[in-house]
């Protein structure tokens, strides 16, 4: 990242208005560093990553504490589970809505997962600092360990998840997530060569218009 910003240089990172990032804390050192006049946001596709992390977990915790037939309704559905609703077939539907009346613990974690989306909705801070409050108290009694250190982080992150809500920082990040997925495709059709050059080239090229 500071090889980024020296590549830039100081005039043009003086320019930058917003920083989109993870939440690792060197990415927002280095940024504040070289270029403190620029809003911190964190991506909401990583945000949403780690809520998924902790509802697999608690997938995995369900599997291994129940026995026998209960647990046939698990097995297999990692990714029904940690997918939209909107977004399966109808197959994966069936099985979604199979899984959700089995296991009660799992429809709570699924639901709390869903609403969850409806932080990035609000366009006051106040707004979205009440929703997060109000999901947050949801966990109260529920056991959900996971989700609740996942609450926890955010409390930690908070000042760059709410700049979402400033109209001017409701950016699109879909060219960008698209453009990355593209990358690991190549680094993984790559995989063992060590011509960073080529790798270069290769992502430069990865949208041209087929000749």
């Amino acid at each position: 990242m500071a090889q980024c910003y020296d590549w830039l240089g100081d005039k043009k990172a003086q320019g930058i208005r917003l920083a989109v990032m993870d939440m690792w804390k060197l990415f927002r050192n280095v940024t504040h560093a070289r270029a403190p006049q620029a809003a911190i946001l964190f991506d909401k596709f990583h945000v949403l990553r780690h809520l998924n992390e902790a509802l697999d977990q608690v997938r995995k915790h369900e599997y291994a504490r129940l026995t026998g037939k209960a647990r046939r309704y698990i097995k297999g559905q990692k990714y029904t589970l940690l997918s939209h609703r909107e977004n399966l077939d109808m197959d994966g539907r069936k099985a979604l809505k199979t899984l959700l009346v089995a296991n009660q613990r799992l429809n709570t974690t699924y639901l709390l997962k869903e609403s969850f989306g409806q932080l990035w909705d609000y366009e006051r801070e106040g707004w979205a600092r009440r929703f997060f409050e109000n999901w947050r108290a949801s966990l109260k009694w529920q056991l959900l360990e996971p989700y609740e250190k996942f609450a926890e982080m955010i409390d930690r992150h908070w000042e760059g998840i709410a700049a979402y809500c400033r109209p001017e920082n409701k950016v699109s990040l879909g060219f960008v997530e698209g453009l990355n997925n593209k990358i690991r495709v190549i680094q993984r059709r790559a995989y063992g060569l060590r011509d960073q050059e080529y790798l270069r080239l290769k992502i430069l090229t990865c949208m041209l218009p087929p000749i």
